[in-house]
């Protein structure tokens, strides 16, 4: 895995993510093609829909819901240049029917292991919770099957500035990783946002970068 730069970086100018939806479904084999492709996945209250707005300078563009589980489907994103991003169902608890959650494990499974032009996958971790059993589960999945992936530590200003360092690697050790090797952000303050645009950028580029 690449180095991701551990540093706070609260620029606001900065060119937004040219994120457009392009389509939800149920199959990998129902999406279009891509030439590079970012998938973000993360438990059901992480904050992937605010992030993914963030990216992009929008407030409505992913739903925002207070009730985990929203994201039921595969939400494709056009990421511009023949790049895309991908916005899987969120892992754990889920204000979601049992039938339908028992669907996301094969569905995400599926997507992971079967689309054409996956580059790489973030991997959004809850700063304030630190990483549950579901997300070392995910990470050591992804790792078992060749799958890059990044690690996005998320609501950073929900961690008091006293505790930040100590949580910091905590975070980072219990994903088994490197304190540098996790981006800390925060969508609603803006940290990191910046940083992560352009890491986006280039792992749709080279993952490996």
């Amino acid at each position: 895995m690449g180095t991701v730069a551990g540093r706070l970086v609260t620029v606001a100018a900065a060119p937004p993510l040219p994120l457009r939806f392009v389509m939800s479904a149920r199959r990998v084999g129902d999406l279009p093609p891509t030439n590079a492709e970012l998938a973000v996945v993360g438990r059901s209250n992480v904050g992937k829909s605010s992030l993914i707005n963030a990216l992009a300078n929008r407030n409505q563009l992913a739903k925002v819901s207070k009730t985990p589980g929203r994201t039921q489907l595969l939400n494709l994103f056009d990421a511009g240049g023949g790049t895309t991003l991908m916005d899987l169902p969120g892992y754990g608890f889920a204000n979601a029917p049992k039938q339908v959650r028992a669907t996301w494990a094969p569905m995400i499974e599926g997507y992971l292991l079967g689309r054409e032009g996956l580059r790489v996958v973030l991997v959004l971790v809850d700063a304030e919770v630190g990483p549950t059993p579901l997300d070392v589960t995910t990470l050591e999945w992804l790792e078992a099957n060749d799958l890059a992936f990044r690690v996005v530590a998320t609501k950073h200003d929900k961690v008091r500035p006293a505790k930040r360092d100590k949580r910091r690697r905590e975070l980072a050790e219990g994903c088994g990783l490197a304190v540098g090797d996790v981006l800390w952000v925060s969508a609603s303050k803006q940290v990191n946002i910046v940083e992560l645009r352009g890491r986006i950028r280039a792992w749709l580029t080279d993952p490996g970068g």
